[in-house]
């Protein structure tokens, strides 16, 4: 995995040991994304993630933290869909957007670029940073659990 970070921009790399298709639909259905969707220390229950994969429709999450009930809410409006290549996200309350390339690596798996631009400062933290790694890590191990892979 690696990571480029600019002032206002994230950039992560990841490998998954999963085909592309398989790894593009689990980060539009919810059935997949209730297993990963958050940082470690927080679950996203079913019932609290909407997902309307078109342009124009909406992605909304609502993370609920493991220790204490805490809830964080999160929503975005897709702009871009291209099945299974690319999801682009922009979130209208602080205007980052997100895109995810997904790379066919054949028997190698698929990889994932994910850049974020117009990144609110807090996000940029290295703890809110380290957070939205741990998510990716949580996806590595169910892709292993639903595809039969291993992590890389």
């Amino acid at each position: 995995m690696s990571e480029h970070t600019t002032e206002s921009e994230l950039n992560f790399t990841r490998v998954f040991a999963a085909p592309r298709e398989l790894v593009f639909r689990c980060m539009i259905d919810p059935e997949h994304l209730t297993h990963f969707w958050g940082p470690s220390g927080v679950s996203t229950p079913r019932e609290n993630i909407k997902v309307e994969a078109h342009p124009g429709g909406a992605f909304e999450t609502v993370m609920v933290n493991d220790a204490d009930g805490s809830e964080y809410a999160m929503r975005a409006t897709y702009v871009e869909i291209v099945e299974p290549e690319r999801i682009v996200w922009t979130d209208p309350d602080s205007g980052m957007t997100t895109t995810s390339t997904f790379v066919d690596l054949g028997d190698a798996g698929t990889e994932i670029h994910i850049r974020q631009t117009n990144v609110p400062v807090p996000m940029r933290s290295p703890e809110a940073q380290a957070g939205f790694l741990t998510s990716l890590d949580r996806f590595a191990a169910y892709l292993v659990t639903i595809s039969g892979g291993s992590e890389r």
